[in-house]
């Protein structure tokens, strides 16, 4: 088993050996979506680096035990402990239950992921399954008295923390400057402090999503989920937790001072958050008119989109930035992403064709230790790559009779690319799955393309936009797949 694995903690802010609390186990907790509309970039970086680092820890030969969760309750409108669940809120726009707006996103996610070839977690636990174990971490923590009730809510109490732990280590924060600065808002007159945050917040009679409690009738509050649930599938303490550096402040400082609050130490050895997202170097956005879904991206479907971009092109996109780095797509950094993953599936078609040699003319061994030397510098994905190019360089010249490789290190080249190309990156041969039609795998992936089309077909259907409708099916069709509607759905086939 590999121990030369550097992580960068955000916690102490250095690299740091990563050494697991009980090897070969590893246990990673991972903040998922808030599930009330379709699946986005957003959603598609954290999924894609945690998908490497699970892939790489299971590679290196870790038991990993990896989390993921699914928020279905408690998230209010702008993270706060004020306004409408979003959840509940586009349930009341759509003229649904809420938890048929979680069974359809949910689906979304899910169908998208498995486009994006990201593997499903060992556990995928939903807030709203997990009430009880909500509501006994809030009593563990009024029981230490970092809590308090206040007409029917319940609030963690950040002054009363902080005059024995450090609240704001993780996001360096000041508690201080928190307990200042904060401004007063509409409807937390209830709070002994501003900064203080909702554990259990009782329901209004309007709130559509609701459960009893020793407190109120009410819903608890959306840091709690993650704490809970990740010692109830970890225990107390635990190797990772993961997310989007969006999450580092408040989510993961509260869920920090939850823990602390109700057990008396922090649960996580490492923190490890993805950087954010940009479109065209802005924020992504609704007002800013540059959203777009996964499906969108997938199929062009959006105004700042030239064309359609393969889930392999997005992924292998994502995995050339470093994690920790702001990533910005673009039309331009798109369409070089697509050129160079095809030049790298190119090189791994033509090794399968290389006639062995008398010699080697340069080192596989060298080629593999680099590779694997940047993976261990906190998954360096840009730097591995690079030096995959460097090695498609002289797979091209064996290519063409200009180098040569003994049979055993050709082998060991193969199994190089293979392993780090579809093993540990996760990409999928996209060019050899269109040509071979018949296997299970691109059955998989054009079933999952089909219900994306299929889902456009039906929205325009339900906005009576039929010419669409029929455009799309006979779009399909030019493209060799025969969609029949039936009663009960659709059906689909290879003309």
């Amino acid at each position: 088993m590999n121990t030369n694995l550097l992580v960068y903690n955000s916690l102490s802010r250095t690299m740091q050996k990563f050494e697991p609390l009980n090897p070969p186990y590893v246990g990673m907790y991972v903040c998922g979506p808030t599930v009330y509309g379709p699946a986005h970039l957003g959603h598609a970086r954290p999924a894609i680096t945690f998908d490497l680092i699970f892939r790489y820890l299971k590679y290196l030969g870790y038991k990993v035990r990896y989390v993921r969760n699914i928020t279905d309750v408690g998230h209010l409108e702008q993270d706060s402990d004020t306004g409408d669940d979003k959840i509940a809120k586009k349930a009341k726009l759509e003229n649904l239950e809420p938890m048929e707006i979680v069974q359809i996103y949910t689906e979304d996610y899910h169908k998208n992921m498995r486009l994006l070839n990201v593997l499903p977690p060992s556990i995928e636990p939903h807030a709203s399954g997990h009430i009880i174990e909500q509501q006994q971490l809030v009593e563990k923590i009024l029981d230490n008295g970092y809590a308090y009730e206040s007409n029917g809510s319940v609030y963690f109490d950040i002054k009363k923390y902080a005059e024995k732990y450090r609240y704001g280590k993780l996001s360096g924060r000041n508690v201080d400057d928190l307990l200042e600065k904060t401004r007063t808002l509409d409807g937390q007159d209830e709070k002994r402090n501003q900064c203080d945050f909702a554990l259990w917040k009782k329901a209004s009679p309007t709130h559509l999503m609701h459960w009893p409690s020793p407190w109120s009738e009410g819903f608890p509050g959306w840091h709690l989920e993650c704490t809970a649930m990740g010692v109830k599938y970890l225990g107390e303490t635990f190797d990772i937790h993961g997310g989007g550096i969006d999450l580092q402040f408040p989510h993961h400082e509260c869920e920090i001072a939850q823990a602390v609050g109700a057990l008396g130490h922090d649960t996580v050895k490492y923190w490890l958050h993805n950087n954010m997202i940009t479109i065209n170097g802005k924020k992504m956005g609704k007002s800013l008119g540059n959203a777009m879904s996964l499906e969108q991206f997938f199929a062009g479907d959006h105004p700042l989109l030239e064309q359609p971009y393969t889930p392999m092109t997005v992924r292998f996109f994502i995995l050339q930035a470093h994690y920790r780095s702001t990533l910005d797509f673009s039309n331009e950094a798109l369409k070089a992403s697509e050129k160079g993953l095809e030049k790298l599936m190119n090189a791994i078609h033509a090794l399968k064709e290389i006639k062995p040699g008398n010699s080697s003319s340069f080192s596989v061994k060298e080629l593999e230790e680099k590779c694997f030397d940047a993976l261990n510098q906190d998954f360096n994905t840009p730097v591995m790559i690079s030096h995959l190019y460097d090695g498609v360089k002289h797979i091209n010249l064996m290519k063409d009779g200009k180098e040569t490789l003994t049979e055993d290190d050709l082998n060991a080249l193969r199994k190089l690319y293979n392993d780090l190309c579809f093993d540990i990156l996760g990409l999928l041969d996209e060019t050899s799955s269109a040509a071979s039609g018949n296997n299970a795998a691109n059955t998989q992936v054009i079933g999952n393309l089909v219900d994306m089309v299929q889902q456009l077909r039906k929205t325009a259907k339900a906005e009576k936009n039929y010419a669409l409708s029929d455009k799309l099916r006979d779009d399909l069709k030019s493209a060799g797949i025969v969609i029949k509607d039936t009663r009960d759905g659709y059906e689909w086939s290879l003309a």
